[in-house]
């Protein structure tokens, strides 16, 4: 397939908010790609490359360009793929010379629309709405595969789209039986929507496992043999920085686990540390050893998705629980309560929050493991409404925040077009620490400026807190968040985890009745 096959896609998929359509669009170029052609033009509809960062910078990418070529460019997906391995591959001495040559070679061959494409290709700045649940769609109706299915196997590849986009392709349904729970390698885990109160969730639930909900940060464990691993909820391998819960685990007599917990840092009095001193314990520099001696990690777990050689994620919540409880200490259990009288969970909560922790999750006990769905069977209750939005700019601050990106744009993940919808504005909440962190993490993420605001690539998820939703033409998702304030930045999760518009809608249906 030609690479201008690809980039007219993508302008396509950039020019509609339907779904559909995008869905349609990207079928088209997908059913048209050769076998050894997939994984590369899947990857690069979605905004990616094979290879991962290959060390291409502005600064490179303005030396290597040149005029576009006169007339059709005839470059193929195997020959672009082909240049990007080997810049990927030129290291050491002379390598910054030598990795500008080779793209230089290629840009001079390349049209305008195809020069402009792969620059933001190699930036990570493609952002066409074709992001993985669009492309699950357009993957279903090119492979005729239930898109549930299709979805199940993304979740168990640790993201693997292109691996998955190959296997249904080539072999059909029967290829996707290759997806499944690996131990000691990450998948995507299961994710809550929030509920107003307890009253809400038992409306929805009648009879529910009740668990604490920590503010602490989100472990996927794996133990094969005496080998353990574990991984974040954005699925990166911090096994070196949480000692505590790999010994925890080795002393446990299994030897094949996969296990979803949170992890926290506890005062003396048991008292959970607020969650931006947790997050401590994951930075990139670390003094482990001293980190360890002041701020040590206890871990729970409230769920197992994998014991001794079985895959439990088709299982009940309950039976998942009661196995783990079996093969586990009590101690790295979650305290949880069944029940459905509604009063004996508030009394639960209560106790939650006595004990500093943030609220109570409530499950459907019946409720198999939905890897990497926000689904409705897991509701979050806290005391007040709390979101997980995306940043989508930010404006520089005025008096003692001058200098400081300070004013974040807010915004959710509409799955109805696949694009991020603004809801609103807050400069509220910030500390110092908070400001200083997010102008620098802000900038490593900037697209573009007008004027004092910065445009920013969606990858920031920050936890707001808010009173309630209100009706506002101002945006265009036609809402708005009111009071809005910062919580925590949560660099812990990626853009995909964060909250939805058809979350906030509901909540706004909710507040309105």
């Amino acid at each position: 397939m030609l690479l201008r096959e690809i980039v007219d896609t993508s302008l396509s998929v950039s020019r509609t908010r339907s779904r559909n359509l995008k869905a349609r669009l990207l079928e088209g170029t997908l059913g048209r790609l050769a076998r050894e052609e997939i994984r590369i033009g899947v990857e690069y509809l979605a905004g990616s490359l094979p290879q991962g960062r290959i060390g291409i910078g502005y600064a490179l990418l303005e030396k290597a360009r040149s005029e576009p070529a006169d007339g059709p460019s005839g470059l193929t997906l195997l020959e672009v793929d082909s240049t990007f391995e080997e810049i990927a591959a030129t290291k050491g001495r002379g390598s910054a010379a030598a990795r500008e040559q080779l793209l230089g070679n290629l840009f001079g061959r390349a049209t305008g629309d195809e020069q402009h494409f792969l620059g933001r290709l190699l930036l990570g700045e493609l952002r066409q709405g074709a992001l993985d649940g669009v492309m699950v769609e357009a993957l279903a109706q090119a492979s005729s595969i239930d898109p549930t299915d299709l979805r199940r196997a993304v979740m168990l590849s640790g993201r693997d789209l292109a691996g998955v986009a190959e296997a249904a392709l080539t072999i059909g349904a029967p290829g996707l039986a290759q997806f499944k729970i690996a131990v000691l390698e990450p998948i995507e885990p299961m994710l809550a929507q929030p509920a107003e109160d307890l009253d809400d969730a038992f409306s929805r639930i009648n009879r529910a496992g009740v668990e604490y909900k920590l503010d602490g940060a989100r472990v996927q464990a794996h133990k094969r043999g005496r080998e353990v691993r574990v991984f974040t909820r954005r699925l990166n391998d911090v096994t070196a920085a949480v000692p505590e819960i790999v010994e925890a685990l080795e002393r446990v007599p299994v030897r094949g686990l996969v296990l979803d917990g949170e992890t926290i840092a506890l005062r003396h009095d048991g008292r959970p540390h607020p969650f931006q001193t947790t997050m401590r314990r994951f930075g990139r520099k670390l003094d482990l050893a001293r980190m360890r001696e002041r701020l040590p990690l206890t871990v729970f777990f409230f769920d197992c998705l994998h014991l001794e050689g079985e895959d439990l994620i088709d299982r009940p919540n309950d039976e998942r629980f009661s196995l783990m409880a079996e093969a586990l200490p009590s101690k790295l259990l979650i305290r949880r309560l069944v029940t459905d009288d509604v009063a004996q969970a508030k009394d639960f909560m209560a106790a939650a929050l006595d004990a500093g922790h943030e609220g109570v999750m409530v499950k459907v006990p019946e409720a198999p493991y939905e890897a990497g769905r926000r689904g409705s069977s897991w509701l979050k209750v806290k005391p007040v409404h709390t979101l997980d939005l995306v940043v989508l700019a930010a404006e520089w601050g005025h008096g003692r925040r001058r200098g400081f990106l300070s004013n974040l744009h807010l915004g959710a993940f509409d799955e109805e077009t696949g694009e991020f919808v603004m809801l609103g504005k807050t400069f509220k909440g910030l500390t110092d620490d908070m400001l200083a962190w997010q102008t620098e993490k802000l900038q490593e993420l900037e697209l573009s400026r007008v004027r004092h605001t910065v445009y920013v690539r969606p990858e920031l998820v920050v936890e707001v807190a808010f009173n309630n939703v209100q009706e506002s033409p101002q945006y265009p998702g036609g809402l708005a968040l009111r009071f809005a304030r910062v919580k925590h930045h949560r660099p812990d999760k990626a853009p995909g985890q964060a909250d939805t518009l058809q979350t906030v809608q509901r909540i706004h249906t909710g507040d309105s009745q």
